[in-house]
């Protein structure tokens, strides 16, 4: 019974995944992500239901559109195949079982799927735009906050500690006014700032500084790397210029996840 209810969180993961593609095109390009039906970016033909079945669709199409025939990006399949199996990996991750789910479980499940919304969005639109979406953040500030009443009010959470999260995520959001008024634009660190935020509220502080630590290793070894491959080509670019063409919100977040769950498996399983 066990394979077949880590089957339907795959199947679940995935139909989320198919939603996380959507997303990542549209919100940067401020479109309907809840009502608009799908369609094609290539021909604009609405897809029906046979189109938008997760991975299935992708492979009996041949990764390609039904009416235009133009290729579908792999991305597509590989988002959708990822999120199955990173719902996958935290539902074990938190010992999820159907003999022993409990309401707390679900909800504390829940939350963590919110959060994985959360960190696809932001990493997403990063990898694809470099840009920390403005409305993604205020997304996960919210859902941020409802963990934060639940964790206080059901499993009594220290009320001081999350309450200096509340503290900095408003001086952020007052420093960004500010800064939104002066400039007339918002910064990619504010939203790296709320970001990091966020992920101290739902990882802990422990997972968020070591995914600091790691996105830091590997935007160095990127521009040690970058800086080798362009003296072979007598290219010029400064640490700045190089460090600017880094997703660091995307580096960040697969940082956060891969940290968190391997950190909950290691709890879980291996400490007694």
């Amino acid at each position: 019974m066990e394979i077949y209810f880590y089957l339907i969180i795959f199947i679940m993961g995935s139909l989320f995944g198919s939603f996380y593609t959507l997303a990542v095109y549209r919100i940067p390009k401020r479109q309907d992500i809840t009502h608009t039906h799908s369609y094609c970016p290539n021909c604009n033909h609405k897809l029906g239901l046979l189109d938008l079945f997760p991975i299935v669709s992708y492979i009996f199409l041949g990764g390609k559109c039904r009416y235009c025939k133009e290729k579908i990006r792999p991305r597509y399949l590989i988002i959708e195949t990822l999120s199955g199996v990173l719902f996958v990996l935290l539902a074990g991750a938190m010992k999820l079982s159907l003999a022993e789910l409990t309401l707390l479980k679900i909800v504390e499940y829940g939350f963590m799927v919110l959060y994985l919304t959360y960190i696809i969005l932001i990493c997403g639109i990063d990898k694809e735009n470099r840009k920390v979406n403005k409305y993604v953040n205020i997304y996960g500030i919210a859902i941020s906050i409802m963990y934060m009443s639940y964790l206080c009010i059901v499993e009594d959470a220290s009320i001081y500690r999350y309450g200096i999260y509340l503290i900095l995520y408003i001086l952020i959001l007052l420093f960004d006014t500010i800064t939104l008024k002066r400039f007339a634009k918002s910064t990619y660190t504010i939203g790296i700032l709320l970001m990091l935020v966020t992920m101290a509220v739902f990882t802990g502080e422990y997972v968020t500084a070591n995914a600091i630590i790691v996105t830091l290793l590997a935007i160095a070894i990127y521009i040690l790397l970058y800086k080798l491959k362009n003296k072979m080509r007598r290219e010029v670019k400064t640490d700045k210029q190089i460090s600017g063409e880094i997703s660091i919100a995307f580096n960040l977040g697969t940082a956060n996840v891969i940290i968190f769950i391997l950190v909950l498996i290691y709890n879980n399983y291996y400490i007694l």
